[in-house]
Parts: structure tokens; C-alpha cells; sequence
């Protein structure tokens, strides 16, 4: 009797756990397609302001200042630096396989298909993302947008839209920079154990690059800038009331932008890769 009301009772446990894990799964898939529509409304939002009359073109030039500004020396600084290690990480193997004049070619494929859009996003979103995410999320909590939609003022085509279309314009140009920077970076590196001019230099690197290396990096640099920006505004405009509530937005934006830039890296480089 005393066993069969162990295994009883063992059974009504075990039924439990298992309808409350099944609870757990069913609310948090309903968080996540309620998190995707609210994302889906705010870009329609986002996507019909921006079309719309009175397009705010001094405060996007000003989101475009800003956001170079704020990220040129350190876009400066790593630029140099990728193109440098690539160079003295690669030369050993392939001087070891006679190749050594194919390494300008190598690093600038590699700068401009892949190395450059992608740290440069990062960097964006650590610097950019974060940003947005803390000022919208500031003037959420001090009911700043609470006050432009009492009076009247549209929010979404004041704060948000500048930013995404800075966003979206100014990273494909950072990105561009980081390339020419880290060229220069491994001219360097090429120096250090070798003797290389910088026109034949800039010449071996170009003989291997084409329109199809630069085309789809910049398409793909301009969706990592759509990306963060509706990331980072996204995260600031909705975030909570209390004060905490801006450094999580601000941790949310960074996070949430550095894993959708590696995901749309993912599918851009399929997509290119069926084109090719």
C-alpha cells in the first residue's frame, strides 16, 4: 500500500511539472509573436513616416554627424588594426607555400566581402545601439515622448526616423573607410618583414577584387544599419517607467542588433553566394 502511494503520488508530481513546464512553453511562445508583431506595427509605423510630408532633414544630418562622430576613431583604430594582424597572421603560410604575392589580394577580399561590414557593425551597434537605447529610454522615462504626443508632435517621424535613415546611410560608409584603412593597415604589416611600395602594393590587392566583392558588402552594410537603428530605437521608445529600465534598454539594443547583424550576414552570404 505504502509503495503504491509513493508511485501515486510520484505520478501527481510528475504530471504537475510537466503541465507547468507545458504552460511555461505556451506563454513564452506567445510572448515571442507578441513581441513580433509589435516589432512588425513599429516598423509599418516607421516605414509610412518616412514617406510621409515634413520629413525632419536637419535632425537626420544631425543623427548623421553624430553617429560618425562618435564612432570615426574607433572605426579608425580597429581598421588599421584588422588589416595589420590579417597580414602578419597570413604571411608565414603563404611564404611557406611560395605565395607571398598573393597576400595583398587575400586580405582585401577579405576586408571588403566580409572583415569590414561586419566589425564595423558590431561596433556600431555597441556604440550606436546603445545609444539610441539610452536616450529614447531616458526620454521615456522622463515622459519627454509622453509630452510630443500630448502636443501634438508625431515621436516616430521626429526621433525615430532620422535615426534608423542615419543609421542606415552612415554604416555602409564607416564600413568603406575600415576597408581602406585596413589596406593600409596591411601595407604596413607587409613592411614590417619585407620591403612593398604602396602602388604595386594597392595594385596586387585591386587585380584580385571586383564589383562583385564590393557590391553585395555594401548592400548588406546597409541593412546592418536598418537593423541597428530600429533595433536601438525600438528598444528606447518602448522602454519601462523606472530608471533601470534605461541601462536594459540600452543592454537590450547592443545584444539584440549584434545577433540580427550576424544573422543577416548569414543570409547575405548565401544570397551572394547562389548569385555568384
Amino acid at each position: 500500500m505504502k509503495a503504491a502511494k509513493s508511485i501515486s503520488s510520484y505520478a501527481k508530481k510528475r504530471s504537475i511539472k510537466m503541465h507547468d513546464s507545458t504552460m511555461e512553453r505556451g506563454a513564452s511562445a506567445r510572448k515571442f509573436l507578441v513581441n513580433v508583431a509589435d516589432v512588425s506595427l513599429f516598423l509599418i509605423r516607421v516605414v509610412r513616416n518616412t514617406f510621409s510630408r515634413g520629413f525632419e532633414f536637419r535632425e537626420l544630418l544631425k543623427q548623421c554627424f553624430q553617429i560618425g562622430n562618435k564612432s570615426f576613431t574607433l572605426i579608425s583604430v580597429t581598421g588599421l588594426i584588422i588589416g595589420l594582424v590579417l597580414t602578419i597572421q597570413s604571411r608565414p603560410v603563404l611564404v611557406e607555400f611560395g605565395a607571398e604575392s598573393m597576400l595583398p589580394g587575400m586580405v582585401a577580399v577579405s576586408l571588403i566581402r566580409e572583415m569590414g561590414p561586419v566589425i564595423t557593425a558590431l561596433i556600431c551597434a555597441g556604440k550606436i545601439g546603445s545609444s539610441m537605447g539610452a536616450e529614447l529610454g531616458s526620454m521615456r522615462v522622463t515622459e519627454q515622448i509622453d509630452a510630443m504626443e500630448v502636443s501634438s508632435t508625431n515621436p516616430i517621424k521626429y526621433l525615430i526616423v532620422p535615426r534608423v535613415l542615419a543609421a542606415t546611410f552612415m554604416i555602409p560608409i564607416l564600413a568603406l573607410y575600415a576597408d581602406a584603412l585596413g589596406i593600409l593597415g596591411s601595407w604596413a604589416g607587409a613592411n614590417i618583414k619585407g620591403s612593398v611600395s604602396f602602388v604595386l602594393f594597392l595594385n596586387q590587392a585591386f587585380a584580385s577584387t571586383g564589383f562583385m566583392d564590393l557590391i553585395p558588402a555594401v548592400i548588406k552594410s546597409f541593412f546592418f544599419g536598418l537593423v541597428i537603428g530600429l533595433v536601438g530605437c525600438y528598444k528606447g521608445f518602448n522602454a519601462g517607467r523606472g530608471t533601470e529600465s534605461v541601462g536594459i534598454a540600452a543592454n537590450s539594443a547592443v545584444v539584440t542588433a549584434s545577433f540580427l547583424v550576424i544573422l543577416v550576414d548569414l543570409v547575405a552570404v548565401q544570397v551572394t553566394d547562389l548569385i555568384r
